[in-house]
């Protein structure tokens, strides 16, 4: 059997984590985890990142109550990402939708709002 030690980590000990809404299916974020915060969210069931911007571990919620109750852990077959499958309690997103995922490209490759 295989452990979170098996894991693919970068040269930064981070490693790609998605995120899934599991009623709806959709992709909520992307965020990224050393080992501790995936065995944090493993014992806690509230998914947890590593932040690269502020340098520090946060709990998806602490500040602003969307939090995620981790339902399921699921390793990518390469074993560079893993996915954490959630019940998210309020938006997922920063900017107050859902999911970090609201923009649609087309054809030119051009992006817009799906809100809008």
């Amino acid at each position: 059997m295989k452990n979170i030690n098996d894991l693919k980590y970068n040269n930064k000990d981070l490693i790609t984590v998605v995120t899934q809404d599991f009623e709806s299916k959709k992709i909520l974020m992307v965020a990224y985890a050393k080992k501790e915060q995936i065995i944090k969210t493993i014992n806690t069931k509230k998914a947890t990142y590593f932040s690269r911007s502020r340098n520090k571990e946060w709990v998806k919620g602490e500040t602003s109550g969307h939090y995620q109750e981790v339902i399921e852990v699921k390793v990518d077959c390469d074993r560079d990402a893993v996915l954490y499958i959630v019940k998210q309690i309020g938006v997922a997103c920063h900017t107050g939708e859902f999911t970090c995922f609201y923009r649609s490209v087309n054809e030119k490759g051009e992006y817009e709002d799906d809100r809008e």
